[in-house]
């Protein structure tokens, strides 16, 4: 089924969103906004462990990606090149270098050398051989992982792109209790990324965070302090006001969840993973254990939040950093509910190599309450008044799934507004994401995806595992 966790993670505080705009490979969304696309969502490995995966599968060992770059840039997209230029690793540690090529970048310098030139002379040529020590077409990142227990992990990584001044650095410790996990994070800067496709640096980010796991009953609480240090930057967006939740300030916060399934139906697996085929027969394994079961079901999940901020007003101006007048404020106090509910039908084992897996998953988001009743109330008291608040809309998540051949996998992530927003009248797409998805069989729930988003005009492969 389409994740619910979804819904927690990503109103609780910032969820890990894939970006090709870093060498770590993925950003954050920003709480307060509308539940992101599930093909979004980050992959639980590092993405120099992917990287050293999926070289083996790729020429020269370079994993392709492709970002569009900021306007304020006359740069055309960017399509890079990543691989692992040094690894060593022992039981307990690992120390990685990551290196990026842009050669779109290059090659664009070079041609635009030539069509400039008034005659073809070795000057010309000279020149253009300049652009290969052009440092903007060259980025490098550091990754290293110490686990001096097997229940506690610490990584340190930094990076530095070369048409970027200041480098990013990040350290995460990460421990594991039997039914909870402790996170602490810190960044300098950190990279957020909203609905509307907009990226913003922050220039410090610390935050504290512990999560249950699920439980047999489906309860789940998470509660964190988190510290946003200095003034958003947008990176890719002009005359915008910064998001109140990236504003300066300490946040504690607590959430809750509450999730439940129940199956109209679903054919079982054996024990060793095959399919049940007419009188008993048994046919191979499935290409994914988690698509191996056909089904249709029903599930759900409600929650709340609360959260308290210190230290800070939270107060967001215009684009002028030094006005005085502010036009929005962050309240101190803040509560809501949310929900999802998600139906989903599979046809098909994903055993057989052809027409052997269709998939739909339907989840409908309620991602405020407090907005959405609002703004049914202002609808009501005043027929022709227009909320613009992204909260306030219900969004339908459609993921569509099939087998192309073998192990590859079509996919389509969808989001649709239900209501008017600001620029568009009545129901409307918001995102879509086209993903290819090849599953590996040996390690049963494991894919190399490449996935595109023509709103964010970003690509990248991935490799994910046991996960959706």
């Amino acid at each position: 089924m389409a994740n619910l966790r979804t819904a927690i993670d990503s109103g609780f505080w910032d969820q890990p969103i894939s970006s090709p705009q870093t060498l770590e490979g993925c950003a954050r969304s920003i709480p307060g906004d509308p539940f992101p696309v599930d093909a979004t969502r980050a992959s639980r490995a590092l993405r120099i462990q992917q990287l050293s995966f999926l070289g083996n599968g790729f020429p020269l060992r370079l994993i392709p990606s492709y970002h569009s770059t900021s306007p304020h840039t006359k740069d055309p997209p960017s399509f890079s090149l990543q691989s692992v230029l040094f690894k060593l690793a022992s039981s307990d540690c690992w120390l990685g270098l990551v290196g990026q090529f842009r050669p779109q970048k290059l090659i664009s310098s070079i041609k635009s050398e030539f069509s400039n030139a008034e005659e073809i002379e070795l000057s010309v040529f000279r020149d253009a051989a300049k652009h290969i020590l052009d440092k903007s077409l060259y980025s490098i990142g550091i990754s290293s992982q110490f686990s001096p227990t097997p229940s506690t992990s610490l990584l340190l990584s930094t990076e530095r792109q070369g048409h970027k001044a200041t480098p990013r650095y990040k350290t995460m410790l990460f421990h594991q209790l039997p039914s909870h996990d402790i996170t602490l994070e810190a960044a300098w800067p950190e990279l957020f990324l909203d609905h509307k496709a907009r990226y913003w640096d922050v220039p410090e980010s610390i935050s504290l965070d512990m999560a249950s796991l699920i439980s047999d009953s489906g309860f789940r609480y998470r509660f964190g302090l988190h510290k946003n240090n200095g003034r958003p930057k947008a990176v890719n967006a002009t005359n915008d006001e910064s998001p109140l939740a990236l504003m300066p300030g300490i946040c504690a916060k607590a959430a809750f969840s509450y999730e439940k399934s129940k199956d109209f139906w679903r054919k079982k697996l054996t024990k060793d993973n095959g399919a049940k085929e007419g009188k008993g027969s048994i046919s191979s394994s499935p290409y994914d254990v988690r698509l191996g079961q056909p089904h249709a079901a029903i599930s759900g999940i409600i929650g709340g939040s609360c959260a308290a901020w210190f230290g800070s007003r939270g107060s967001a101006s215009s684009a002028d950093e030094d006005s005085s007048t502010s036009t929005r404020k962050r309240s101190p106090l803040g509560a809501d509910l949310f929900g999802s509910v998600c139906y989903t039908l599979q046809h098909g084992n994903f055993t057989k190599l052809y027409g052997d897996l269709s998939r739909v998953d339907a989840r409908l988001d309620i991602c405020s309450a407090f907005a959405l009743t609002k703004k049914a109330l202002d609808i009501f008291m005043s027929p022709g008044s227009n909320v613009d608040d992204p909260l306030s809309s219900p969004r339908l998540n459609l993921i569509l799934q099939q087998q192309v051949a073998g192990p590859i996998v079509f996919r389509v992530d969808s989001r649709f507004s239900l209501s008017t927003s600001s620029d568009q009248a009545g129901p409307h797409v918001e995102d879509v994401i086209y993903s290819l998805n090849y599953s590996l069989r040996l390690l049963r729930s494991g894919k190399v995806v490449a996935w595109y988003s023509p709103k964010r005009k970003e690509g990248m492969v991935e490799l994910r595992l046991f996960e959706f």
